[in-house]
């Protein structure tokens, strides 16, 4: 069967260049029938291109309700009436052609079991039977006589879906799921959600880790769902290809394989937690962590994915992201010994040691001056160049991100095509995910082409490249943390008044531990407000959430907080924050009680508000998109780039410094040579 596949899929059938390129131009249908000398030979040609049809069915539907079936109704009667040939596979035709053209370039994403032995031939079929190889030795699934099933089980049946994804290390890699859409009728969502590990929780433990020169380890657990078991009664159910490729990994399976309407079929029921059940996931998780309490280590309360466990008078840290896993000590042979523990239940894993590492797609390096550098270069050239496919090179220079005008709307605007807004969706999308791990730079300018991204126009397209021409000058800038001390927390907290065509205000904050920001948080207010006092409080309310969250996580970790403390610029909101009640005028009145739990909350969690000069605000990097000088010296500080010393030295901390005169800055150009 495998060969009869391999044979079909290397015929003439599936080159673009011979078989699809279509002949028909859409737009001159009348003139390409002038030209033709014989209307006989039209027919004749068409009827020889749909003897040698290629099933586009998959990517025919995407094309629904787009321009394409715009594209299909007007030239319905034309190709039916002058070509006298299917209009459905026509169009699907030229629809695959147009698609296959669109997906161009996209190597890393996955695709159908198919599309990849017809992309990938035998690298593609070793992947796929090397996946079910796996599943069968672990005793995933247990084959069921189909005769004994009712016709609702039958039903009930989940598909098994068998993805190919070539890495970005060249592997092509075979993955099998289930098809669990159908289980969303009868399991409430909250009930099977499993946690993964908080961004800012990662973050603050490599800091730590570099902090205390600990050593680190990733490790991958292979096939992790499939060391837990499935409780729940659940089949799923494999047809054709799927059958035969199973069937030769092991010839169990042959008596069990049946017919319906002429077509192989399998059904198996599952023993594991196979990817794509609904459960599979917390039934993992709970497998996971009862393992690690077996071994002694204890969850962080505010972050159920952080562990800890004293080893040898020194903390031992897990941090893990489904079955990535992140391992630290200062001692490396307790590293080793616990790997070793988590192998010995799940078996071997892929591990990695050392100083530079890529967990959940970052790849970070711990400097041997006790910071921490991450990238994510090629992700965003991966943008770059979907985005230079679509518009051509990108030759213009920017020294910035955004524009001063970013938050403006043009409502006279074109809309984007339906093309053209889907990939502004995928890349926008994409620097969402780098702007908050290693790009923090652009998370402003991202914020907004977020809200876009539904009704996006040739102006947000401008605004888009002007973000990837600012990414290109800079591709190779690096994200530098670290920590002076791990008992003290900094907050700039600001806010810019009525910035945003309906009035409302914007929301900068950002947290750190000396060099660098741990975490930034950009984003438009909800409610509209009267005045910039106002605006600095609902700004405040909005952002101190994280300041209490980083301190009871870091206390959690034992590391006790003395100093606690919140920047803001406006004197005015820092009265109301402290004072309540007694602080407001007849302007301020009006602003809703739920505000004034600032004050509440300093008082409890010891936090001292202090003033910060504007120039040295920086939250207010967020708050709207700066030019210039400013722009490059809060990026700087922001980015680790160069430190920032505040003007008051926090007691017992030997580095801050009186003043900034002396202080040694170092260049963009500096950080990446070191």
């Amino acid at each position: 069967m495998l060969e009869e596949v391999r044979e079909n899929e290397n015929t003439p059938n599936h080159k673009h260049d011979e078989a699809l390129t279509p002949s028909i131009d859409l737009r001159n249908v009348d003139h390409r029938e002038e030209e033709e000398n014989s209307a006989d030979n039209h027919r004749e040609s068409n009827r020889l291109r749909l003897q040698e049809r290629i099933n586009y069915r998959e990517l025919h539907s995407r094309g629904k309700r787009t321009q394409m079936m715009q594209i299909h109704k007007k030239v319905t009667r034309k190709l039916k009436k002058k070509y006298k040939v299917s209009v459905n596979d026509t169009f699907r035709r030229v629809l695959g052609v147009i698609m296959a053209t669109v997906q161009t370039g996209a190597e890393h994403e996955q695709i159908s079991m198919k599309e990849g032995i017809r992309r990938f031939g035998d690298e593609a079929v070793a992947a796929v039977l090397k996946e079910y190889g796996q599943l069968d030795s672990k005793d995933v699934f247990d084959p069921v006589d189909a005769t004994k099933l009712t016709i609702k089980e039958k039903l009930k049946a989940l598909d098994l879906l068998t993805m190919i994804k070539k890495k970005r290390c060249g592997k092509v890699k075979g993955r099998a799921c289930v098809n669990g859409k159908r289980q969303r009728k009868y399991m409430e969502k909250e009930n099977v959600s499993s946690p993964t590990i908080q961004l800012e929780s990662l973050i603050l433990s490599l800091i730590v880790d570099a902090f205390e020169r600990r050593d680190i380890a990733t490790a991958d657990i292979a096939g992790a769902y499939l060391n837990a078991n499935m409780p729940d009664f659940i089949l799923i159910k494999l047809r054709e290809d799927s059958v035969d490729i199973l069937c030769k990994c092991n010839e169990k399976y042959k008596s069990y394989v049946t017919m319906e309407k002429g077509k192989k079929v399998l059904y198996l029921r599952l023993a594991k937690a196979l990817y794509g059940c609904l459960q599979s996931a917390l039934l993992w998780y709970q497998t996971f962590v009862e393992h690690l309490e077996d071994i002694g280590f204890r969850l962080n309360p505010y972050d159920p994915c952080v562990a800890n466990m004293e080893i040898n008078g020194k903390q031992c840290t897990i941090c893990w992201y489904v079955d990535d896993t992140k391992i630290s000590h200062e001692d490396p042979e307790v590293v080793s010994w616990v790997i070793e523990e988590i192998e010995k239940k799940f078996g071997k894993m892929t591990v990695v040691r050392g100083d530079e590492h890529v967990f959940v797609g970052m790849k970070f390096k711990t400097l041997s001056n006790g910071k921490l550098q991450i990238t994510m270069d090629d992700y965003v050239e991966e943008c770059i160049k979907g985005f230079e496919e679509e518009s051509g090179t990108i030759t213009k220079k920017a020294n910035t991100p955004g524009k001063h005008g970013l938050f403006k709307i043009d409502t006279s605007s074109k809309v984007l095509g339906e093309h053209k807004r889907e990939l502004f969706h995928h890349i926008v999308s994409k620097l969402l995910y780098v702007s908050k791990r290693a790009r923090i730079d652009i998370d402003l300018v991202i914020s907004f082409l977020c809200t876009r991204v539904t009704k996006s126009t040739e102006e947000d397209w401008g605004k888009l490249e002007r973000l990837l021409t600012y990414l290109k000058c800079t591709l190779k800038m690096p994200r530098i943390l670290s920590a002076d001390r791990l008992d003290t927390i900094k907050s700039w907290v600001d806010a810019s008044y009525a910035t945003h065509e309906d009035m409302r205000g914007h929301t900068g904050g950002v947290i750190s531990m000396g060099s660098g920001v741990i975490n930034t948080r950009p984003g438009k207010q909800r409610i509209n407000t009267k005045s910039s006092t106002e605006t600095e409080v609902v700004g405040a309310s909005d952002f101190l959430p994280w300041t209490v969250w980083t301190k009871r996580f870091l206390k959690a970790q034992g590391h006790k907080i003395k100093s606690n403390v919140y920047y803001q610029d406006n004197e005015s909101a820092m009265k109301i924050e402290m004072n309540g009640r007694k602080s407001c005028g007849e302007k301020s009145r009006h602003i809703h009680i739920r505000y004034f739990f600032i004050k509440d909350i300093i008082q409890m969690e010891n936090i001292e508000i202090r003033h910060c000069k504007t120039d040295k605000m920086l939250a207010d990097y967020y708050t709207k998109p700066l030019q210039g000088a400013l722009f490059q010296k809060m990026r700087d500080r922001i980015m680790g780039l160069s430190d920032y010393i505040d003007e008051e030295r926090v007691e017992g901390n030997e580095k801050a410094s009186l003043n900034t005169s002396g202080q040694l800055r170092k260049t963009y150009a500096e950080a990446v040579v070191s």
